[in-house]
């Protein structure tokens, strides 16, 4: 009721209006009907994910302006494992910038594979759902949903926590910042972390990708099913 007082105040009085959502307003839901056709007034357009060679350009200049120095090869890495939006290739520089601090190594081609672990690409036609992904993770683990998304940091909590962001970054068409939405709303950062440990675990312990071999073939039986 608010916003609508307030939009009509500003555009009366001749101001420039900008808006951004992720959906056009006619498929915002619980969007009253005298504001979306308020919102369509104006010019509405999408605004497409950045392509292969503008992500480049943008991690470049992002680190540049953290006045960091990436070996050669890391933005051109980092463009190809992130498709997805601005933030979360921000998110990455701060994890790399984090990761080069406190192991005290340059930012090279090594580092920046071990820190962000390329995501294989989700088939639309099989592609897990959120919920797929946290009903299997609950049932395996043994663990509650509410736990999944409390603050609790203990080992039997995040392990799951950070199986089910690598799962879902893996299976589902779902962003970095969606994911951590269903997980208590951890922001893009944490899930791409959690996403890299489990990738690094999996190649490292035999024991644990067999572990998360078997909670895949539920979720995948699951959507063939």
């Amino acid at each position: 009721e608010e916003f609508f007082h307030t939009f009509n105040a500003l555009y009366q009085t001749n101001r420039q209006i900008v808006l951004s959502s992720d959906a056009p307003p006619e498929d915002i839901p619980d969007l009253e009907d005298r504001l979306v056709s308020r919102f369509k007034w104006g010019l509405v357009t999408a605004v497409e994910a950045p392509d292969y060679e503008t992500r480049i350009a943008i991690v470049q200049t992002k680190a540049r302006l953290r006045r960091l120095t990436l070996g050669e090869g890391v933005a051109e890495h980092v463009a190809a494992s992130i498709d997805s939006n601005i933030r979360e290739l921000e998110g990455a520089i701060t994890n790399l910038q984090i990761r080069a601090s406190v192991d005290g190594e340059e930012i090279d081609l090594d580092l920046a594979r071990k820190t962000i672990a390329a995501p294989e690409r989700v088939d639309v036609s099989t592609s897990a759902t959120m919920q797929a992904v946290l009903d299997a993770a609950i049932s395996f683990y043994g663990v509650k949903l509410s736990d999944l998304q409390a603050k609790k940091k203990t080992r039997s909590i995040a392990r799951p926590r950070q199986v089910v962001m690598y799962l879902a970054r893996k299976h589902t068409r779902h962003s970095l910042e969606e994911i951590g939405g269903y997980l208590g709303g951890r922001d893009h950062t944490t899930v791409m972390h959690g996403y890299s440990k489990v990738a690094e675990l999996r190649e490292s312990d035999p024991q644990f990708a067999s572990e998360l071999d078997r909670l895949e073939s539920r979720i995948v039986g699951d959507q063939q099913g």
